[in-house]
């Protein structure tokens, strides 16, 4: 069944970007043809066709983009995600705190590369 869906908004996103690009930005497109006003349709019908043509399409596909996740397969729903499950079986690794050699009290060890131990 998501397969099938699937198709069908694949199908349904070609009709909307060919109905989007016959359409011109300031509505002319298609109905610019149509130069002479006895045609069956008629400019300003193009347009309305195309218009409601496009908003009809944007309908569907987001009808099916919500069948689309309700029919999506789903894996055992109790267990979770694969990442998490090799989450879990990790082991924790353990840090445990950098050993420093101890100073003489009243010696201040800055850190630096250039210090010298003092005898």
């Amino acid at each position: 069944m998501y397969q099938f869906v699937s198709v069908v908004i694949v199908l349904v996103s070609i009709m909307l970007i060919l109905i989007v690009l016959v359409q011109n930005s300031k509505g002319g497109g298609l109905s610019a043809n149509f130069s002479s006003s006895n045609q069956v349709m008629g400019v300003r019908k193009t347009t309305d066709f195309l218009e409601k043509a496009t908003w009809t399409l944007s309908g569907i596909l987001l009808v099916l983009s919500f069948v689309a996740v309700m029919v999506l397969p789903r894996a055992d729903v109790g267990s979770g995600s694969a990442i998490d499950d090799q989450l879990n079986n990790l082991s924790n690794p353990t840090q445990e705190a950098p050993v420093f050699p101890n100073s003489p009290a009243g010696q201040q060890n800055s850190g630096g590369a250039n210090d010298q131990p003092q005898q």
